[in-house]
């Protein structure tokens, strides 16, 4: 009895260091997002147009993209050969540490051209950490899984993206409703980068007391670490990492055109007031995290790549409502577009905590997973609410929503080229 104690116990610690991770990733991923939205343009860059100034904002939320890759190479490399528990110590420690020191960062009417240069570095540490955060995240989670629920386990790394984008959301709603417009953007808008400290501080306290997982510690036994392990990834798991590159593309087009994109268009282009845009958006990521617990419950019952499949044939539809829906003119069509589009992430984003792991051995898992995960949120997401944003105003939202289509589509083609080793591979 007290060994089943023990066990589930650390079950419970193992998960709830794998969420917390994660929720800080999306907490501080998403406060840039909105403050991008909202308040970066005029704040930090210099144009002749608001349009411009909006564009270059959104382009710096694609600079955290260069640096994913970067940090999933560097990250997978130290945790495929000392071990997880450090290394997702020090991607959070990064990661939270650029996100702590945007909150102290002068304007460009104050430093000039300084402004957006450190604004851009800053958001490139933290895509820096984040490269080895979710891989080392998802590897805790299905490593420590028991036999039959890699699936369920998989899926609370993912799990965080909800519960971070509801603290972010919920603390711009409340910030919303304590400050007008010019208070929010002399200096509320600072608030949400210093609070992430909090959750930085709880993400440490959980890991340090982790230890390592048993597959990595049964592949240390077994043989010694590869001495690059991102080189013997390419030798030999190149189909399997171009595969799961591109089956990360859904998730990441759905996730910044129906948060970071939709918060602008519908607060600037629509007239929707701020406070109900946000609103919607905070009960429209209750629809994701129950897709998320469902897909993680069906991958256990079918097959990580099956519930992505279907993820994916559902997204495709989902963009082409985003014209009728998201531009029809009342905040219901607009809650109704967000919550299909975010249940729909659920399943193509859910089931990647398991599936991607499932594609490697675990002596290149960490650099594998991280890799394929990071590289295709540069593709799906990198450039997603600046490519929207500029369909839009050319074309109009239905074109903005055929981005989804698309990406979705490429990400079926890659479900489709690739089955993994099996849903319960060490």
């Amino acid at each position: 009895m007290a060994a089943m104690t023990s066990g589930y116990r650390g079950n419970g610690r193992v998960l709830t260091a794998s969420l917390v991770g994660t929720a800080v990733e999306f907490y501080d991923f998403y406060i840039y997002a909105t403050a991008a939205a909202l308040v970066f343009g005029p704040l930090f860059f210099s144009a002749s147009s608001e349009s411009t100034q909006q564009l270059f904002s959104y382009a710096s939320l694609g600079v955290a993209f260069l640096g994913r890759p970067i940090g999933a190479s560097v990250f997978g490399h130290f945790g495929d050969r000392i071990g997880r528990k450090s290394t997702l110590v020090a991607s959070l420690l990064l990661m939270g540490g650029s996100t702590i020191l945007i909150a102290f960062l002068p304007t460009y009417q104050t430093a000039g051209w300084v402004a957006p240069f450190l604004l851009c570095l800053l958001r490139f540490g933290q895509g820096l950490g984040l490269g080895g955060e979710w891989g080392g995240a998802a590897l805790l989670a299905v490593e420590n899984a028991p036999t039959g629920y890699r699936g369920r386990f998989g899926m609370f790394p993912q799990l965080g993206a909800p519960v971070g984008f509801i603290a972010a959301n919920g603390l711009f709603l409340i910030l919303g409703a304590l400050l007008d417009d010019a208070q929010f953007s002399a200096w509320g808008w600072r608030i949400p980068f210093l609070l992430s400290a909090i959750l930085v501080g709880l993400g440490l306290w959980i890991r340090l007391k982790l230890t390592e997982t048993p597959a990595f510690a049964a592949a240390m036994a077994e043989a010694p670490p590869p001495s690059v392990p991102i080189a013997e990834l390419f030798r030999s798991h190149l189909r399997a990492t171009l595969a799961g590159t591109f089956s990360v593309v859904a998730c990441f087009a759905i996730f910044y055109l129906t948060t970071s994109f939709a918060l602008g268009y519908g607060t600037k282009t629509l007239g929707h007031s701020k406070e109900a845009f946000l609103g919607v958006q905070l009960v429209a990521i209750l629809f994701m995290a129950g897709g998320i617990a469902l897909a993680g419950s069906a991958s256990d019952r079918w097959s990580t790549r099956t519930v992505l499949i279907g993820g994916c044939l559902a997204s495709v539809v989902i963009g082409l409502l985003m014209g009728p829906l998201f531009g029809g003119g009342t905040l219901l069509l607009v809650g109704l577009f967000l919550s299909l589009a975010l249940l729909a992430m659920g399943f193509v984003y859910g089931p990647l905590g398991a599936f991607l792991p499932e594609l490697f051995p675990a002596r290149v898992r960490y650099t594998g997973a991280s890799l394929t995960f990071n590289v295709g949120g540069i593709l799906g997401g990198g450039l997603a609410p600046v490519a929207a944003q500029w369909l839009a105003e050319r074309g109009g939202l239905f074109y903005a929503g055929l981005y989804i289509s698309a990406a979705a589509l490429i990400s079926l083609v890659a479900l489709l080229a690739v089955r993994p080793a099996g849903k319960d591979t060490a």
